[in-house]
């Protein structure tokens, strides 16, 4: 099968020799000093947990609107929980009506007595969750073992972008105590006879954060643009993950690594899903450019400053919080 994107075997990269590790590790540069993204296979992340998360998404999505709205993102103090069709805006010039498109924001679970919440810290609290009747019992467990899976993973990852950049395997550690990262599942309905012609399902942009996980389902949709301009599509890769950069490893790299702009488009003639997982940092870390990547900013930026403004800028609803 044709893609653009590179494939990764990542099969080895914990267990592995130096020389298996640091092969890998230069792929990944090389990939993401291309325009950011990757095909990853031997991932580790069990398909029973993917197919699971999956078919519980699409359960809750399926709930009466009433339902869903009962944790609406705007009902949350920390970003979290449902949002509708048109509520996130990618494009504000392009598409300011909003994204064709509906989700779920599932974040690190914190209680009221954690550091941070007492604090008030913006982003950092509770999930709001569905209620777990009929066919959305065990939601939350499904969820959170994915959750798991997905911050295990960019971990790893996380080690790899440091051997890639020649700096020691647990470099990012120090500011991945506790990662500010979220679960997304995502569904794109089909486009109806009233719709524009020309709208997506999420319109052109880069991720904010870190290093995004995307897992396609059911069809695909997600299209990268090329340095010319034009869009490629992303085929349906079984048994692999997609995986690119953001804005922040951007800024980290010196822009030596691409976070590149996307969409998605749903071609389809049926509904399509995914689940997209955002991992970032502590909300501390210091976004100047990593030693051999450039200058330091003065004064530094923190991913917590980062992310506030990249999300008020996606969510109407935030400039009241």
């Amino acid at each position: 099968m044709q893609t653009p994107l590179p494939l990764i075997d990542f099969a080895g990269f914990q267990t592995g020799t130096k020389d298996v590790r640091a092969r890998i590790a230069q792929a990944i540069g090389a990939a993401c000093r291309k325009d950011g993204f990757f095909a990853l296979a031997n991932h580790g992340i069990a398909p029973a947990h993917i197919n699971a998360a999956f078919d519980m998404a699409q359960n809750f999505f399926d709930l009466p609107e009433s339902d869903k709205a009962a944790i609406a993102i705007d009902r949350s103090a920390c970003h979290r929980g449902w949002f509708g069709r048109g509520v996130e805006v990618l494009d504000k010039i392009g598409q300011p009506q909003g994204d064709v498109k509906e989700g779920l924001k599932i974040g690190r679970d914190l209680p009221p007595d954690h550091a941070r919440v007492k604090a008030g810290m913006p982003l950092h609290g509770p999930n709001q969750w569905p209620a777990e009747t009929g066919n959305i019992v065990g939601f939350r467990a499904i969820m959170q073992t994915l959750y798991a899976d997905c911050e295990a993973l960019s971990r790893q990852l996380m080690q790899a972008f440091a051997l890639s950049l020649a700096l020691e395997t647990t470099y990012f550690d120090r500011w991945l105590k506790e990662p500010m990262a979220t679960l997304g599942p995502l569904r794109y309905p089909l486009f109806d006879a009233a719709d524009d012609a020309a709208l997506l399902s999420a319109g052109p942009h880069t991720d904010f954060g870190c290093l995004t996980l995307l897992f396609q389902h059911d069809a695909p949709g997600l299209e990268i643009q090329t340095a010319q301009g034009a869009w490629q599509e992303v085929p349906l890769l079984p048994d692999h993950l997609v995986v690119n950069i953001g804005d922040m490893m951007q800024h980290w790299t010196g822009g030596r690594y691409a976070s590149t702009v996307h969409r998605v488009v749903n071609r389809t003639d049926h509904t399509r899903h995914a689940i997209a997982y955002f991992f970032d940092p502590d909300p501390d870390a210091d976004l100047s450019a990593l030693p051999g990547c450039g200058t330091r900013q003065s004064p530094p930026l923190t991913a917590l400053a980062h992310l506030l403004a990249k999300i008020g800028d996606s969510f109407d609803y935030m400039e009241d919080k």
